[in-house]
């Protein structure tokens, strides 16, 4: 009966280790993907700056127009290769938080 507690207490204690090892990963991910949208955020804010300086500068409505052409299809490309790039950081994410638990439950089938 004492080795079958102790068992009991290793497979939780396996357990817990597993979840902190996956919620420590989980973590660093949400941090890379902080970091990248205030990355991003930060570069379409001075892009956005940019264009507006332009705007103002413009001699004619016809380079106004082109102007903000530009910035739109700069924008649109840029918000699509950015949420592309975070969306593969969040499937590493998922992947990262799940080996830990994956390891263990590999371990107690073993």
């Amino acid at each position: 009966m004492l080795k079958g507690f102790e068992e009991f207490q290793k497979v939780g204690k396996d357990g817990f280790d597993a979840y902190v090892r996956s919620f420590g990963e989980m973590n660093k991910g949400f941090q890379a993907i902080a970091a990248e949208m205030t990355d991003y955020s930060k570069k379409a804010f001075e892009d956005s700056t940019r264009a507006f300086e332009q705007l103002v500068g413009a001699k004619s409505v016809e380079q106004a127009i082109e102007i903000q052409s530009q910035f739109a299809k700069k924008a649109y490309d840029t918000y699509m290769a950015e949420m592309s790039k975070i969306g593969e950081m969040y499937v590493g994410l998922a992947k990262d938080a799940y080996k830990p638990v994956e390891a263990a439950m590999t371990k107690k089938a073993a």
